[in-house]
C-alpha cells in the first residue's frame, strides 16, 4: 500500500513530504516510547506515534523508518517539520486515536513487526 493511499484512508494532513507519497507501506511500527521504537522497528516502516517532538523524528532517522504519522491531532512545531524535510522523512498528521489507526491499517493488510 502506498503512503498515498495510508493517508487517505486516515484522513492526514500532509506537513513535508508530499513528493514521496509514493512509498510502499508493507508494516508498521506504534508507540509513544521511542525506546519501543528503535527496539523493535526495522528499516521502511511507517511510525505512527503521538510524540511530537524532535526526538520523534530523530528515532525515525535512526531506525530508518520509511514516514511518521502523529495521531489524536497532535501537531509537530515548525521546527521538528524542518528537521523531517532535512531528514527526508514524510510527515502526516490524523486526528485518529493510534488504536483505530493501527486496526484500520492491520485490516487492510499491513502487519506489524514480526
Amino acid at each position: 500500500m502506498t503512503l498515498q493511499a495510508v493517508s487517505e484512508i486516515l484522513q492526514c494532513e500532509v506537513l513535508c513530504g508530499e513528493d514521496q507519497l509514493f512509498i510502499d507501506i508493507q508494516t508498521v511500527v506504534a508507540s509513544d516510547g521511542m525506546s519501543e521504537i528503535l527496539a523493535f522497528a526495522k528499516s521502511d516502516e511507517l511510525m505512527i506515534t503521538g510524540l511530537t517532538n524532535i526526538q520523534s523524528i530523530r528515532t525515525a532517522d535512526i531506525a530508518g523508518v520509511s514516514a511518521v504519522i502523529y495521531c489524536r491531532g497532535k501537531r509537530p512545531d515548525e521546527n521538528v517539520i524542518e528537521f523531517a524535510k532535512r531528514k527526508n522523512i514524510p510527515v502526516l498528521v490524523t486526528k485518529m486515536v493510534m488504536f483505530d489507526i493501527c486496526g484500520i491499517l492491520y485490516a487492510r493488510g499491513l502487519k506489524g513487526v514480526s
